[in-house]
């Protein structure tokens, strides 16, 4: 399998890859924090660990919202912890230009949702030959994904993934079809299901958005089993203090009961 998500999960034993840290750094000690405890996790349960923190949240609901420490000092915290830790680290990036600057730091580069049909930006992202996860914007449909990964494709990047986040209902909620799962997956591309975004209420806080934490096991478990490739969590050491998405995000302290299930279910599906 000639791509780097699947590489990932090659083996003799059904696997899941894990994407997975805060929604933004807040600052170096919270980040080191999440990161360690996700490695011990994952090294424990064998499961093959990305770890995920952005360093500026562009798409804020308000314009008074905590966006994270910028580009610099962010790309410099997670180098930091990639280091120290000796984790592969993600980030997403918002513009062509920080592409290149991003790919001296980040082991893969990751397009948000709202920006998923950008040229330019898939095109910088996929031309650093870094692997690049592209989340499915909540306006689309699966098989529209087929004109992003054809874009992609075009660079001559083999290393593309697809995330699926939930889809727009209106009124402050989203959605998961389960069918874009195999749907996606049809088309090629590895394809992780994003548990916290799925359950968040866009804009639900009127300020800021909501979230139903509370779905994300259960999300989880049924996308699981129903072939993902890999699986997406925000988490926070206390949700209720995070300084973005915290109403969606998992406690850190639930983490391994939930990976630990999850391991059980995809090698009861196989």
């Amino acid at each position: 399998m000639n791509n780097f998500f699947f590489n990932l999960i090659d083996g003799p034993d059904p696997k899941f890859f894990l994407i997975a840290g805060p929604c933004v750094i807040e600052n170096y000690d919270t980040t080191f924090l999440v990161a360690s405890h996700l490695k011990k996790i994952t090294r424990r349960l064998d499961i093959p660990f990305i770890f995920k923190a952005s360093f500026d949240k562009a798409n804020r609901t308000s314009i008074h919202s905590f966006r994270g420490p910028g580009f610099d000092e962010g790309l410099r915290i997670l180098n930091t912890i990639k280091k120290e830790l000796g984790v592969r680290v993600i980030s997403d990036i918002h513009l062509p230009d920080q592409a290149e600057k991003a790919a001296n730091v980040l082991d893969v580069i990751q397009i948000p949702a709202f920006l998923c049909r950008q040229t330019d930006l898939i095109l910088a992202a996929c031309h650093t030959d870094k692997p690049v996860n592209i989340k499915k914007g909540q306006f689309l449909s699966p098989l529209e994904c087929r004109n992003i990964l054809n874009k992609a494709k075009e660079s001559g990047n083999p290393n593309i993934c697809i995330t699926e986040r939930g889809s727009c209902f209106g009124y402050n909620n989203l959605v998961v079809d389960f069918r874009a799962i195999p749907i996606i997956k049809a088309l090629g591309a590895p394809i992780v299901f994003d548990a916290t975004h799925s359950v968040q209420l866009p804009g639900g806080a009127m300020d800021s958005s909501a979230g139903e934490r509370q779905f994300v096991p259960t999300l989880s478990k049924a996308a699981i089993a129903a072939g993902a490739d890999g699986l997406f969590v925000e988490t926070h050491p206390d949700p209720e203090k995070a300084l973005c998405d915290g109403p969606n995000s998992l406690p850190l302290n639930a983490m391994e009961v939930l990976l630990s299930t999850l391991v059980s279910v995809k090698k009861a599906v196989g």
